[in-house]
């Protein structure tokens, strides 16, 4: 077993006192900034949890478990919280749900939370975290990530992880497009310089042509707009509309996102094309709304019900003291519809 790393040890290392280590984790502005640094980048290195038993021994008892989300307005995410609330309503913990904007500091959200409510843990889930965030020290209670965007580099993050890996499976996609016979397949990719989701999903597009034998285009690479919230029907419209106008030649399109592939459907309609008889349309995700696209879309489904439920044990395991717990890193499924047409 892994010998548990203590504060004690956090301020042997860096020669100074406990009351310094302290100090340096809650972001004290009186301490010296140069020590801060080291405190904190050995408590990085050892990823050093503080222990916070003996004050919640003074705090009223709270069963709670909040879902903190990012994006909420995203049906992806919403389809999920009815697996997060049964299956911790199964094990005898009460649910709460907090959605926060993109632009809020989301650890530092959640160690407010975890004070106010008295959670017993915390499940993030969506946005986008630096795993080096100085938030992240703060939160008091374990916590897992679930579908979590990081820098594809970087350091890991301080806790499990529950998702997909962007690129591969990105690159499954677009080699079922390679295989229909498609050789010009734009992509409307995430924001430009974007290093999580939308970054991954573009190295497995580019992975995938080159094994296929296929140039890349860059000019067949439209970003999402920073503009116009990212992972939507209003970016997607927008960019494909951009995408048409541009009169570079394309037979399909893999959008990143099932919302995203909802504006590229109507920007194609209102170009007066035809999906797919014209443009082969692809998206991500798997979401319901998919089915009743018109053709129905080709996607990847993430396994959103499976990602909730191993979420949920996971973050059970680590309130009873279980350590060293793995990533978890699941599969999706290629649905194929009526949106790609084979090109012989």
């Amino acid at each position: 077993m892994k010998e548990i790393i203590t504060i004690k040890d956090i301020a042997r290392m860096c020669n100074v006192g406990v009351a310094t280590v302290s100090r340096a984790i809650n972001d004290d502005p009186g301490i010296n900034e140069k020590t801060k640094e080291k405190v904190l980048e050995t408590v990085r290195k050892y990823r050093y949890v503080p222990n916070t038993s003996a004050r919640n021994l003074k705090m009223t008892e709270s069963n709670t478990i909040a879902l903190v989300v990012c994006g909420v307005g995203n049906v992806f995410f919403s389809s999920m919280y009815d697996d997060f609330q049964n299956e911790l309503e199964k094990n005898g913990y009460d649910f709460f749900l907090d959605s926060v904007d993109n632009d809020v500091n989301i650890p530092a959200e959640a160690f407010r939370l975890s004070k106010e409510k008295r959670l017993k843990g915390i499940i993030f889930l969506g946005g986008w975290i630096n795993p080096e965030s100085r938030s992240l020290l703060n939160v008091n209670v374990p916590f897992v990530f679930c579908t979590v965007s990081q820098a594809i580099k970087g350091p890991h993050a301080p806790c499990p992880t529950v998702g997909i890996s962007d690129i591969i499976e990105a690159k499954r996609m677009v080699d079922y497009l390679c295989d229909m016979g498609h050789r010009r397949i734009a992509i409307i990719a995430g924001v430009e310089g974007d290093m999580a989701v939308g970054g991954g999903r573009l190295i497995g597009y580019k992975q995938s042509l080159a094994e296929h034998g296929i140039e890349v285009d860059e000019r067949l690479i439209f970003h999402m707009k920073k503009d116009i919230d990212e992972f939507t029907v209003e970016n997607g419209y927008a960019v494909t509309e951009e995408l048409i106008a541009s009169g570079i030649e394309f037979t399909a399109v893999f959008c990143i996102s099932d919302l995203t592939a909802m504006g590229a459907y109507r920007a194609i309609y209102d170009a007066g094309l035809k999906i797919p008889e014209d443009i082969s349309v692809v998206g991500f995700d798997g979401i319901e709304f998919g089915d009743y696209m018109y053709p129905r879309i080709t996607t990847m489904v993430q396994p959103r019900h499976e990602m909730a439920v191993e979420s949920v044990r996971i973050l059970l395991d680590l309130i009873a003291g279980k350590e060293d717990i793995p990533d978890t890193v699941f599969e999706t499924e290629l649905l194929t519809r009526d949106s790609v047409k084979k090109i012989n």
